[in-house]
């Protein structure tokens, strides 16, 4: 039978009290038949709230009441309010496994837009290049030459991943990239790869293939800790979807790279990841290590995953191309959540072609991620760019952070055959979309908020997670609403931008095209388009003057990369262009000096 509002919580708020006698034993009034439920009608429950209460809170809100308001919120906030805590506060907890996926559902594809592309086609380009003679050439070829010289057979995964491990074991102590070094894993999956090769049977073109996975991917009987020291002795019983797709594909998984601890920035519970560019500064974050042990030429590619921000900077800074699929197309399955609405998983490799190659392997819903939706994939590593419309932002090209490198690629733009077009966007405060991120954060982990366990992380600082967390209970729901409306308005605004272009060129760190980009859902393409100098060390974090970065007389000479957007479930158009742009540069092949 069911029970009204009233029944539930005068029942809920005397199980909470039922410590205090006085209260416990005082009759309830039944309600009188055919009464309708009510809010604010049981027993006050839980601490004493007063109008200076209510008072000190308006502060973190923003929300001025006058005395009269406040007294009368203070009056029944413990019979109207409290007990809306009770899932958190009991007696009746509920637990909610990280699996379940809040009710409503982000759809990257607004109503009445149409699904690109609208055919499945996949065409790699014909390498035949010669196997280098030396083990360092062969470890920084890109996945595309290396998947042809395994085919036929020049090159066998077992020499491969020795190359790999070996690199592995004389390089990781400068850059501090891998969580878990899986060498017997990766030599029986070699050997089987290349058993299976011999006999006939080539899976395609990522079979033998050496690969590391950022340590929030799940993989069956080996560690996945999240770079946390909570789940540092974490061994999932299975693989996450991705794995599970690069696996069958023939992958060699060699090793579980490492994360910015629950995913931010590049500070795990083993130290921070250094950039193989610049030793004195970070990798930058949170796929610090993906970026860094391709940049090394550790692995052949890499997954990474992003929610704001965490392929697009360590790309940038390791000077690797990383690809952020449209949300919705990669499932997640496995994969830590940090945000159900934002969180992507992506690859992270030393050309283009290599991306899409891996994108094509893992890409599809799985029937778990309630997010992941049927799409298609159109890329021909031969297709014409001509006359494709790219967008960009005038006046982003003019100052910070764009540089000169940027510049140039905005005027490649024409010489390659592309037509620029200038465009535009309201000059809205995108940051207040943050707060959806910092909510669904904090609430993937709460039990560890709650119960302290945060204090373990070794980032303390203001702008970490264990501080964001615990400020974020106090954010409010009505402003996570309206925050979300505005989602919906800024994907209206990029909707009608992307109606005018086929991509855009943007500077790859510009905070607003970074959070727009990463709500509405619209892929990214990131590759090196050049090098800057740097007279002092990068970092994820805020300045801290007690702490200051190093500094470089003479400048260090860095990589530096452009970013494509490209139309939602479009990641055909932006590879197509950044092999465009790749040829043009022509720097993908320069290496970190002393790897």
């Amino acid at each position: 039978m069911s029970k009204s509002r009233r029944e539930f919580l005068t029942q809920s708020t005397l199980t909470l009290l039922a410590s205090a006698s006085a209260l416990a034993q005082t009759p309830v009034t039944p309600p009188t038949p055919g009464a309708p439920p009510a809010f604010g009608t049981s027993p006050s429950v839980g601490p004493e709230v007063s109008p200076a209460t209510v008072a000190e809170a308006e502060k973190l809100v923003q929300f001025p009441l006058t005395e009269k308001d406040r007294a009368q919120a203070a009056g029944n906030w413990r019979a109207a309010m409290a007990p809306l805590y009770e899932r958190r506060t009991g007696p009746r907890k509920v637990a909610i496994p990280n699996t379940t996926a809040p009710y409503s559902l982000i759809n990257s594809i607004l109503p009445g837009q149409p699904t690109l592309p609208p055919k499945n086609e996949f065409i790699r380009t014909k390498s035949e290049a010669p196997l280098p003679t030396t083990d360092e050439a062969i470890a920084f070829a890109p996945v595309h030459q290396l998947s042809r010289w395994i085919e036929t057979r020049k090159l066998t995964s077992t020499r491969l991943t020795e190359i790999y491990l070996a690199r592995i074991e004389r390089l990781n102590p400068k850059i501090n990239c891998i969580i878990t070094l899986t060498r017997d894993h990766a030599l029986a999956q070699a050997k089987a790869a290349d058993a299976e090769i011999a006999a006939g049977h080539y899976r395609g073109p990522l079979h033998g293939i050496p690969w590391g996975a950022k340590d929030l991917l799940d993989t069956a009987s080996i560690a996945t800790t999240y770079g946390a020291e909570p789940f540092q002795h974490r061994i999932p019983t299975a693989d996450a979807t991705v794995a599970e797709r690069l696996n069958a594909a023939g992958a060699v998984l060699i090793a579980k790279l490492s994360l910015g601890a629950l995913a931010l920035n590049d500070v795990w519970f083993g130290g921070q990841t250094m950039n193989p560019w610049l030793l004195e500064e970070g990798s930058s974050g949170s796929s610090a290590g993906p970026g860094a042990a391709t940049a090394a030429g550790l692995v052949a590619f890499a997954i990474g995953s992003e929610t704001g921000g965490s392929i697009v900077s360590p790309s940038m800074r390791c000077g690797v191309t990383g690809l952020r699929p449209t949300y919705g197309r990669v499932p997640r399955t496995g994969a830590m959540t940090l945000c159900w609405s934002l969180d992507k998983l992506g690859p992270m490799a030393r050309s283009v072609e290599d991306t899409m190659l891996v994108l094509n392997t893992i890409t599809g819903p799985d029937g778990h991620d309630v997010a992941c939706v049927p799409s298609k994939l159109d890329f021909d590593a031969q297709s014409s760019i001509k006359n494709l419309k790219v967008g960009y932002f005038p006046q982003w090209m003019k100052e910070a952070p764009a540089t000169d490198v940027d510049r140039a690629a905005l005027a490649a733009i024409s010489t390659l055959g592309m037509t620029p077009v200038e465009v535009t966007l309201p000059d809205w405060p995108y940051d207040n979309l943050d707060l959806i991120l910092f909510a669904e954060a904090a609430a993937a982990f709460e039990e560890i908020t709650l119960n302290h366990q945060l204090d373990q992380l070794k980032a303390q600082v203001p702008d970490a997670w264990p501080n964001t967390f615990r400020q974020s209970r106090f954010l409010s729901a009505v402003d996570y609403v309206q925050a979300d409306r505005l989602r919906r308005m800024v994907a209206l605004e990029m909707a009608r931008i992307m109606s005018e272009v086929d991509l855009l060129l943007v500077p790859s760190l510009r905070d607003e095209i970074l959070t727009i980009t990463n709500f509405t859902g619209h892929p990214s393409l990131t590759l090196r388009a050049g090098f800057v100098e740097v007279s002092e060390a990068r970092s994820d974090w805020a300045p801290d003057p007690a702490k200051p970065l190093p500094k470089f007389n003479p400048a260090r000479r860095v990589p530096h990369g452009v970013t494509l957007i490209g139309r939602l479930f479009d990641e055909g158009t932006i590879a197509s262009a950044g092999l465009a742009f790749e040829r043009h540069f022509n720097v993908a092949q320069e290496n970190p000096p002393g790897f």
